[in-house]
């Protein structure tokens, strides 16, 4: 039993292949290296585990849950935050050739009942701790509305739910056999712009080469000390080079709740952490610790930064070596796969002012105009590419892909961009109805549906408003029947299992919405009407 995707067509696979990007060996073979090893892998807290626990907690859940019934070639649906158990549970399944898809710990009723619709889990592995799952109600929606979901496990769950137990059942062991390195090996999450969240496939082949050529540029080792504080789950912790570069070297992962000043830098100094990555937000924040407890001492041991998830301004790139004590790395990256990397020998010009160049002699990178003709260096348009860790289509989603493909086999990201003639790109912002708050992704259209269902409300439309701290922050304009408060559309929001973070920063209502000369919402005039208001309090 396999999962369908689009696969790459056979010339490139072969090309790939013989370039040695695509090794067939699953990504069980990251920890397989380091299996025999006492080493210190993960720290969690109080809680430290060696390449060697970490392999036999995994083993012993791949095979609790074989035992129970689950399958290579099914799916599985995952959330937990940055705890040990996401790593252990994550090899797991890969041992046992279990698809996951890694929600993040922020997410609610709405992303997970969508994601368990694309994929039909087997299995959910989630938390007590999270809202969702202090009690059953939630487990029975979900195991009602997926008649496939099989087995459940909780972090700090009891009896038949406890993935305590599953992880320490150390008895029978079964054959286990991870899906085929061209097969899928994981389900990433797209930060796309329509209303239902799409998932991207990732093989194994895909992932690992882009493990393997991001530690290579980033230069992780056996010495290399990386602080998880932004979601474990994300594709950028996770793998550029992330947490699996540092399992792939022999590191260690040191996990954080979440990337405050408050709670990373004792770890810093507590761990000898020198690597760690955030997003914009994060180091105007770190920033500003710096300044308010008279320097930067507890960050003496990191070496690296690296910055991703939405554009990095050049006044605050330039702030980071002088003030943190560190080098800048920019990273410029997507879920569906093309990487790019500012290189640890460039001169500050490309570290503060571009977002790196892609880090695969066969990344295939260019910018189309609106027609989707080539645009010359420098000149600003949509981002196109393929390669051979770039995805070849969402999964299940033939109408979205024929929009997002091109007939070559190009993906266009959305993103707005200049790439010069030595190849680094320059991002210049989102082509596609899309906010970036802070580095996570919301989609207008699925926020304006929710707020559509609102018994009062009669139009709604989603924009984007400048923010100093997170980058964007978002507005939602509304007409209504009757008047209604901010406080009151967060609360429905909220009560329909929508992510805090996506929830309007800003609420205003009109009589009517602007429109274009063909009738849609004229959101350029909303973000004009945005920027002549005082920020939002």
């Amino acid at each position: 039993m396999t999962i369908p995707f689009t696969r790459w067509p056979d010339a490139f696979a072969s090309r790939y292949r013989e370039k040695g990007y695509w090794i067939d060996l699953p990504l069980t073979d990251i920890l397989a290296r380091h299996a025999d090893s006492d080493a210190t892998a993960v720290i969690d807290g109080e809680r430290c585990y060696s390449y060697r626990e970490l392999d036999q907690l995994s083993t012993n859940l791949a095979s609790a849950l074989q035992l129970k019934g689950l399958k290579r070639g099914e799916t599985a649906l995952v959330q937990l935050g940055n705890v040990a158990e996401f790593y252990i549970t994550l090899f797991a399944l890969l041992k046992l050739g279990v698809a996951p898809v890694n929600a993040l710990f922020g997410h609610q009723r709405t992303e997970l009942g969508a994601y368990a619709r694309q994929i039909a889990p087997s299995l959910l592995i989630a938390d007590r701790g999270h809202a969702l799952f202090h009690n059953d109600e939630y487990l029975d929606n979900l195991a009602e509305q997926c008649p496939s979901l099989r087995v459940i496990a909780l972090r700090n769950g009891e009896g038949d739910y406890s993935l305590a137990a599953l992880m320490a059942a150390a008895g029978q062991r079964a054959d286990l056999i991870p899906s085929a390195a061209d097969d899928v090996a994981l389900f990433q999450l797209s930060g796309g712009s329509t209303g239902t969240p799409k998932l991207i496939p990732r093989t194994h082949n895909d992932y690992y080469y882009s493990i393997r050529r991001s530690n290579e540029i980033c230069h992780f080792t056996a010495q290399t000390r990386y602080l998880c504080a932004l979601p474990a789950a994300h594709n950028y912790p996770l793998s550029s080079p992330g947490a699996l570069g540092v399992f792939l070297a022999g590191g260690r992962v040191v996990l954080a709740g979440d990337p405050s000043a408050t709670g990373c830098f004792p770890l810093i100094a507590k761990h000898q952490i020198n690597v760690t990555a955030l997003v914009p937000p994060a180091v105007s924040l770190w920033l500003q610790a710096i300044r308010e407890g008279g320097g930067n001492t507890q960050l003496a041991s990191l070496r690296l930064l690296q910055v991703g998830g939405a554009r990095l301004s050049d006044s605050l790139a330039a702030q980071i070596p002088a003030e943190m004590g560190c080098q800048l790395q920019q990273v410029f990256g997507m879920a569906e796969g093309l990487v790019n990397y500012t290189r640890l020998d460039d001169d500050d010009e490309h570290i503060f002012n571009t977002q790196g160049r892609p880090m695969c002699p066969d990344d295939e990178v260019w910018v189309a105009d609106e027609h989707g003709n080539p645009l010359p260096s420098g000149q600003v348009g949509r981002l196109m590419t393929r390669g051979p860790y770039t995805f070849r289509g969402y999964y299940q989603s033939p109408e979205h892909n024929r929009q997002t493909f091109d007939a070559d086999g190009f993906y266009c990201s959305g993103d707005l961009v200049a790439i010069d003639a030595q190849g680094y790109i320059t991002v210049h912002g989102r082509e596609k109805d899309q906010i970036n708050r802070g580095g996570e992704k919301i989609a207008a259209e699925e926020i304006e549906n929710l707020l559509l269902r609102h018994e009062a409300i009669v139009h709604a439309a989603l924009v984007s408003m400048d923010d100093s701290l997170l980058g964007e922050k978002s507005c939602a304009y509304l007409v209504t029947r009757r008047p209604v408060k901010a406080v009151d559309i967060r609360r429905y929001l909220r009560a329909v299992g929508v992510a805090d973070f996506k929830l309007p920063d800003r609420v205003e209502c009109l009589e009517s919405l602007p429109l274009t000369a063909v009738g849609k919402v004229d959101k350029k005039q909303l973000r004009q009407r945005l920027a002549q208001r005082p920020p939002a309090s």
